[in-house]
């Protein structure tokens, strides 16, 4: 490295830890993407650089659903066996939040210390990153649709990750969802060496498929796909009667393994790290050890106590998920008691503009459940719209509209009994509202 460039990495790595220091000085949020588009700004190629220091490797986390708990299961486990880990934990997955956590791992002069950077990426920020990055792993969770007024369609960004993943080097890892035909599609076209997780688990098939499902073409010739169950929206057992295209084989046995958390989703969370780790060597005793004992990350299941009440916060930002999370509740219902749940509606700039996606919602599960039913946030009258459609005569929630959030939180206390659990069901801004009116802290 030329002495000119010496000087502009110390001058960006400086000035970014400046603009960490006072950012966190005056509590205004955890400093997570400032630093690093301000870094970036300074010396353009700092990612490749930073990225090009990591000891053992960097470890990219991609796809519509799950990417911080799998980071941080993986995060957890590699941890456990004595591994200094960069990870970007606060979510912020675009390159601006990746330099910053990376950052965050150097000293003054720019040298990083980590063993492994475990990156959580946008789907769609993907492509970008693999020009400036030549990952040990990538992971592939699933791809649902997800904030259409910025996203295309699945097909499209599947084609994107093809065509940035395929010229990678053989040392690279790709790791794959073989339940998501997309997925397993993509896996079965890329020259990488691929491992594919997914379930085989017939007791865990959905009775229907839902509303809220994405590919189920054939992505080789077109042609309707047959499934044998699903999982999870598009998520399951399937094959082509046309051209033979079916389900890659998973690496693992999913009936062999633990889950960390609540819901299906977690069970494929789990299963993706899990693999991760035994690819990097970890023994499976510390990886179901480390399930065991495993905490939610904010917002993704996470448990919140406030006077002898419980609390549990279920991040709800697409169909799919809403779907999944509303699943969860139900499943962890006492059967004949109603139960109280706020769900909160934002359409902020993290959450995605457009919120038509909640006709493509299930809600009519949520509102059989019965009990006190709360809607606040941004766009809580759409909401509320959506919800009084699915109420039925015979057994309708009674559905409480609050704009004020503190109020909505207030009230759903308050119906909620000692011992007994709060469901709240917020998109990604309204989740990190939450927190800060349950906690009295920021996240971003």
């Amino acid at each position: 490295m030329q002495l000119l460039d010496r000087i502009r990495l110390a001058l960006a790595v400086g000035t970014a830890k400046t603009v960490t220091a006072i950012v966190k000085q005056l509590r205004l949020g955890a400093a997570s993407v400032l630093p690093g588009e301000i870094a970036r700004r300074l010396h353009p190629r700092l990612l490749p650089l930073l990225c090009e220091q990591v000891k053992d490797g960097v470890i990219l986390v991609v796809g519509t659903n799950g990417k911080t708990t799998t980071s941080l299961f993986l995060r957890t486990i590699l941890e456990r066996n004595g591994a200094k880990i960069a990870h970007n934990i606060t979510g912020a997955n675009l390159i601006n939040g990746l330099i910053t956590t990376l950052l965050g791992n150097t000293n003054l002069f720019g040298q990083l210390n980590a063993d492994y950077a475990i990156l959580e990426v946008d789907e769609n920020v993907l492509p970008l990153v693999l020009k400036d990055c030549r990952p040990r792993f990538i992971v592939g969770l699933n791809l649902f649709r997800d904030q259409l007024d910025r996203y295309g369609e699945v097909d499209t960004i599947s084609r994107r990750w093809q065509q940035a993943i395929s010229p990678l080097p053989k040392t690279t890892t790709v790791i794959l969802n073989a339940d998501d035909p997309t997925l397993s599609y993509l896996g079965q076209n890329l020259p990488q060496k691929v491992l594919f997780f997914g379930l085989s688990e017939t007791n865990l098939y959905l009775d229907e498929i839902p509303h809220a499902v994405d590919s189920i073409y054939c992505p080789n010739c077109g042609h309707s796909l047959d499934y044998q169950g699903v999982y999870l929206s598009h998520l399951g057992d399937f094959s082509c009667p046309a051209c033979g295209f079916n389900k890659s084989q998973p690496t693992l046995n999913s009936k062999d393994w633990p889950q960390i958390l609540i819901g299906v989703y977690n069970k494929y969370n789990t299963l993706a790290a899990g693999l991760v780790a035994k690819e990097i060597g970890i023994d499976i005793e510390t990886i179901f050890e480390t399930a065991i004992n495993f905490k939610a990350a904010f917002g993704r299941a996470e448990e919140l106590t406030i006077n002898e009440k419980n609390i549990r916060i279920l991040l709800s930002k697409n169909p799919v998920g809403m779907n999944e999370t509303i699943r969860a509740v139900k499943d962890l219902q006492i059967e004949g008691k109603p139960s109280t749940t706020l769900v909160i509606l934002n359409d902020r700039i993290p959450d995605g503009t457009d919120v038509s996606w909640i006709w493509d919602v299930d809600t009519e599960k949520l509102a059989s459940i019965g009990g006190k039913l709360i809607v606040s946030g941004d766009r809580l009258f759409d909401l509320a719209l959506r919800l009084e459609y699915s109420r039925d005569l015979e057994n309708q929630s009674n559905l409480i509209i609050k704009e004020d959030l503190k109020e909505a939180i207030e009230t759903a206390l308050d119906y909620t009994e000692k011992g007994d659990t709060l469901y709240i069901l917020p998109t990604y801004s309204a989740m990190l509202e939450v927190r800060e009116i349950l906690t009295g802290r920021k996240i971003l």
